[in-house]
């Protein structure tokens, strides 16, 4: 495919940039900018990324467009413009000013401080900006004022175009009371529930009687997983009533609720459409996004191994029946749950560019925002239904900023120490907005980076990601990697028995990390007495100095123990000819000896086969800890006189604290429920958590006084900090 390409220097910033301009429409690569420099961030090599993108060469288009965003979906958009020859403008707040898409851009202005409400949703400062750049259009992203009607509609009066729908459109489908009732007569498949606004908590309880337990219960405007929660009995329902709606106030600024029948154990799929101001409306096929935690997604695959053929077209022409109803001219997704009988009902339609849509690109071919810019400037779709193709499998992993090792995924703060993307590796595509040195902070959403895979077939895409995510170096942050590399290997995803309870069901107790086999576990001692092995050597080394270490003074044959998860692995190993033969649990392996401590990424090969590990961490006296398999194992190695005594050794026992309420994650203080001296019982609500605008309700541990509140209302808390302390009843 041939393509003219123009490099760029802007002095101001440092950057070289790169814009492509295929005489077909496609692209070859993306890239994406880190700090002065530029990267591929995507080596799907054998497949072009927009291979069946379509525009017609003389379509004009945009001068200048701003991002009304920030992060990985602000370099997206950017990404697109470039190769189109479009100028780009971004906006950031004080602490983005720094950040990757703002380098990226030809001209960035700030916004205002860190606060969402005070920056990014501000939209008296963002339309100053887009007057003083002269911006022609505005994409915003998803999230934020992505689907706000009066930001729209403002953008409207001032003749400036919104790339997305109109203001109508996203008033109908964002209002999640209206949407049902234009579904339904549009002909889409509907979930019993009440057809109207939730008045109040009592009301709510009776509705939810009324429809029948289980019941959930969301807000009107809301999206993302935020504002929604599942009710099983009345009291239940009570305090999802309060939570939900003060989520929706926070996130959205509009705290309307609504009731409907929640369907046990379903399937969550949804349709990608894309409409124009023509009539003209497309489905671009399903992506499977069941596999989520508190409603938000984690992973994501299309096509979904659910859906059969004739399933496939109902549920495309429903959605774009609804699409068609609202007049919709965007890229949209409608979104069902689908139950064990393959019946699908309407869920909710985001009016707004998706987070997973990078794996509907990877199946279709087609650039969506390069389709939403052509649809925003009036052009008709190139493409026909016939012309939608489903080529290969693709997987999206959510890589995030999260303990996943805290009910599946609790935010995590920090600055990323060491940041490496698995960009190496063939059909690996990271739609990311950070780079090494970023802050990870409380104001802004905690996603690291979209990793996404492509294969010809379901396998050899899974195949491709657990490579990716054994070969991502993050450090700095706690991330949710190895519940995401368990998940991919995992015998239900691999065979595609999933639904949205995958994670309680699979996990009943919590992710609990890794479960080595005896073979792995095996594997991983033996890793770990080649790095001490190595480590020992090394240590015997006299530095500018011109002593040499003499042969006899390296050890050639080591009776070590090694210790992972308490438990002590007995291990034999001698050295020679370029090798180390470990004998460890009855088996001997030959290991290749030639690590390379210059890379956090160490290929260990035993037996000839390759296995890759990371060294996160070098604590000394043969203490490491050292990712394996995604997740992160502390490992002690040492000699065995030395396993020997450590049995002499006691352990320190954890205290147990029930009378201290800490914070579980970096937040704001919403609401202090208590005050001192007052008498509460143990599951009592004591305080409202709020971290990246999800409400989390803390409770006591034990009955007993309030002794001591350490931090009042609005409060940010850093994680393990103590917000209350009890006297715990007497037993007497």
């Amino acid at each position: 495919m041939a393509a003219s390409v123009s490099f760029r220097l802007s002095k101001s910033k440092g950057l070289l940039s790169i814009a492509t301009s295929p005489k077909s429409g496609g692209c070859q690569f993306s890239w994406r900018f880190f700090n002065r420099n530029f990267s591929a961030c995507t080596s799907l090599q054998s497949k072009e990324l927009y291979w069946n993108d379509r525009s017609d060469a003389n379509e004009k288009t945009f001068d200048k467009i701003l991002i009304a965003n920030r992060g990985e979906i602000a370099c997206r958009v950017i990404q697109t413009c470039k190769r189109l020859g479009i100028k780009t403008v971004a906006i950031h707040s004080d602490v983005d000013s720094r950040s990757v898409h703002t380098l990226m851009a030809d001209e960035a202005v700030n916004v205002g401080p860190a606060p969402t409400s005070e920056s990014y949703l501000n939209m008296d400062a963002i339309l100053k900006a887009i007057k003083d750049t002269g911006s022609q259009a505005v994409h915003p992203g998803y999230g934020f004022l992505s689907e706000n009607t009066v930001f729209a509609a403002k953008l409207a009066e001032i003749g400036v175009e919104f790339i997305g729908p109109s203001s109508g459109s996203i008033h109908a489908m964002g209002d999640k009371i209206e949407s049902k009732r234009i579904a339904t007569k549009a002909g889409v498949n509907m979930i019993p529930g009440h057809d109207g606004e939730v008045e109040d908590v009592d009301a709510c309880v009776k509705y939810a009687n009324e429809i029948g337990y289980p019941v959930m219960i969301k807000a009107s405007a809301g999206g993302g997983g935020k504002g929604m929660r599942i009710a099983w009995n009345d009291q239940e329902a009570r305090d999802a009533y309060r939570l939900s709606k003060q989520e929706a106030t926070s996130s959205f600024g509009d705290d309307r609720m609504l009731i409907e029948k929640f369907i046990d154990n379903p399937r969550h799929i949804e349709v990608q459409v894309l409409c124009d101001k023509h009539g003209n409306a497309l489905w671009l096929n399903e992506r499977e996004c069941s596999i989520q935690r508190r409603n938000q997604k984690v992973i994501e695959e299309a096509p979904s191994t659910f859906i059969d053929p004739d399933m496939r077209r109902a549920m495309g022409e429903q959605a774009t029946q609804l699409a068609t109803a609202v007049g919709y001219t965007s890229a949209g997704t409608v979104e069902f749950l689908v139950d064990s009988k393959k019946n699908f009902y309407f869920l909710e339609m985001n009016t707004r560019l998706q987070v997973e849509h990078p794996i509907t690109e990877c199946i279709t071919g087609i650039d969506l925002v390069h389709q939403m810019i052509r649809s925003a400037k009036g052009h008709k779709l190139l493409h026909k239904q016939s012309d939608i193709p489903i080529d290969g499998w693709a997987f999206e992993c959510r890589v995030y900023a999260e303990d996943p090792y805290k009910n599946f995924g609790m935010p995590s703060i920090g600055r990323l120490t060491k940041y490496i993307e698995p960009t190496h590796i063939d059909k690996v595509r990271c739609d990311s907005g950070i780079k090494e040195g970023s802050e990870i902070s409380v104001y802004y959403d905690a996603m690291i980076c979209k990793l996404v895979t492509y294969g010809k077939t379901r396998q050899e895409a899974l195949d491709v990601m657990v490579n990716a995510l054994d070969n991502y170096v993050i450090k700095g942050v706690t991330h949710n990697v190895p519940l995401l590399r368990d998940i991919c290997t995992e015998e239900s995803f691999v065979t595609g028995d999933i639904s949205t309870d995958y994670l309680p069901k699979i996990y009943p107790d919590g992710f609990k990390g890794k479960q080595l086999s005896t073979t792995e576990n095996n594997n991983l001692a033996a890793m770990a007495t080649i790095l001490f092995i190595r480590d020992q050597i090394l240590s015997r080394n006299f530095f500018n100095q011109n002593r040499m270490l003499t042969s006899g003074d390296i050890p050639t044959v080591w009776s070590l123990s090694v210790q992972i998860g308490g438990q002590s692995v007995p291990v034999s190993a001698s050295c020679g000819g370029g090798y180390v033969t470990v004998d460890c649990g009855g088996k001997t392996m030959s290991i290749l000896d030639n690590l390379d401590f210059s890379s956090p990424l160490l290929e260990v090969i035993i037996d000839d086969q390759p296995s890759v590990i990371q060294l996160t961490q070098r604590l000394g006296a043969g203490k490491y800890r050292l990712r394996y398999l995604g997740t992160v194992f502390p490992v002690t190695v040492m000699d065995a006189f030395a396993s020997e005594m450590m049995k002499y050794m006691p352990e320190r026992i954890p205290e147990d604290l029930p009378t201290m309420v800490n914070a579980p994650m970096p937040g704001v203080i919403k609401s202090i429920a208590v005050e001192v001296g007052q008498q509460i019982g143990e599951g009592q609500e004591v305080c409202v958590l709020e971290a990246m605008k999800m409400q989390n309700s803390l409770v006591a541990g034990v009955t007993g006084k309030v002794k001591k509140i350490f931090f009042q209302q609005g409060a940010t808390v850093d994680e393990g900090d103590l917000i209350v302390e009890l006297e715990e009843e007497s037993t007497k």
